[in-house]
């Protein structure tokens, strides 16, 4: 049961996010997302200014392609250049090949276990069988193992983002649409990062 009138925090391990670290002892940061085209560098630009003026301590920009990806670089440095240090996180889906290059730009990547690897869901039911299941983890090892390398040699954060709403046919297929699929699925690639 929790206790409404004693909170305290979970201890968490600090993750560096650029210049502004997360976790650990550090307060809970305020993070908002734009609504700009990502490919509008001005309009990312002033957006992501207004954030960060009105208390913002995280600007996350979408990241449909490799095109978005590479903007990262222009609105990063626009930011920079007028004195805006707040660190870029890059919202991934669907696309490694984009992560990887928003890796090279912003300071932290998020992406989504249930479209990282697997193909678009079908919706199907599929059956694995043990040895299978393991062929398909391998295939997400070595597609990850590249990106996680990318970051280590950028300094950048990673988030492993789960939602239901994508859940790959794989994890759906043999836990459901459940809490236990939801961990597993972040599961996997924490495995992975260990």
């Amino acid at each position: 049961m929790i206790d409404l009138f004693n909170y305290y925090r979970r201890e968490t391990s600090e993750v560096q996010v650029g210049g502004t670290p997360l976790g650990g002892k550090n307060p809970i940061r305020i993070q908002s997302m734009t609504n700009t085209v990502t490919l509008d560098t001005e309009a990312c630009i002033e957006q992501a200014k207004r954030i960060i003026d009105a208390g913002g301590e995280y600007v996350r920009l979408t990241t449909q392609g490799v095109k978005e990806a590479e903007n990262l670089m222009h609105i990063n440095i626009g930011l920079r250049s007028q004195g805006y240090m707040t660190p870029l996180v890059a919202d991934v889906h669907f696309n490694a090949n984009v992560a990887d290059t928003a890796a090279l730009y912003a300071e932290k990547v998020r992406i989504n276990p249930g479209n990282y690897v697997d193909a678009a869901r079908t919706f199907k039911q599929l059956e694995y069988t043990d040895e299978e299941y393991a062929n398909e983890l391998q295939k997400i090892r070595r597609r990850f193992v590249p990106f996680l390398n990318i970051c280590k040699e950028n300094h950048t954060a990673i988030r492993i983002g789960v939602n239901h709403g994508s859940l790959s046919d794989r994890i759906m297929s043999r836990y459901g649409d459940t809490p236990e699929g939801m961990v597993e699925s972040c599961m996997e690639f924490l495995r992975i990062c260990v």
